[in-house]
Formats: structure tokens, sequence, C-alpha cells
């Protein structure tokens, strides 16, 4: 069983950045697969970025360029960095952890892009 807690989100401007955190409990945070997905109002949640436990990364189309996705095993968390935020980066988004077969996620964090 693992738990994520997110935090770091809040109002930006337009162009403005944000980092968000997931924070996981657990000894072996290191062998899952992580990843932050969002979901804005009326649409289906999507993937924004991911991490492997080998560090290998992969991220969405729209978001190619402007956002980081990192973790520190030692300290049981992943990142996303979110550079030159756009209105239509609005949405909560969501840590999730796999390995395997088991998934978990997180409670989300509510990211809002607005002047």
């Amino acid at each position: 069983q693992v738990q994520l807690v997110e935090s770091g989100g809040g109002l930006v401007q337009p162009g403005g950045s944000l980092r968000l955190s997931c924070a996981a409990s657990g000894s072996i945070f290191r062998f899952y697969d992580m990843g932050w997905y969002r979901q804005a109002p009326g649409k289906e949640r999507e993937l924004v970025g991911a991490i492997t436990s080998g560090q290998i990364t992969n991220y969405a189309d729209s978001v190619k360029g402007r956002f980081t996705i990192s973790r520190d095993n030692a300290k049981n968390t992943v990142y996303l960095q979110m550079n030159s935020l756009k209105p239509e980066d609005t949405a909560v988004y969501y840590c999730n952890a796999a390995l395997n077969m088991a998934t978990y996620w997180g409670q989300g964090t509510q990211v809002t892009v607005s002047s």
C-alpha cells in the first residue's frame, strides 16, 4: 500500500511557473513508476508526464518543452516543474504510482492559470 500526498498547486498568471510535489509513503518508492495526470472540468483524466523507476520520462505533447518531471528517491518524492503555464493547463493534478498490477492515486491538487 502506498499513500500519495500532492502539494504545490495554486493560482498563477499565464506565463508563470509552479512546482508540484508528491510525497509517497513506504520503503520501495524507488521501484515504482510515477506519473502526473490532470483532469479539467468536463474532460477525462489525461497523462501529463511519467517517470519510470529507471528515470525514463515521457510527456504529453501539449506540455513538452514546458513541463519537467523528476524524482528524488531519497525523499520518496516526485516533482512536476511547470513553466510557461497557459489557461488550458488549469485542472486538478493527480499523482500516480504503479508497480506490477497495483496502482495508487493521490487526492489531487488544483492548478488554476488565470489573469
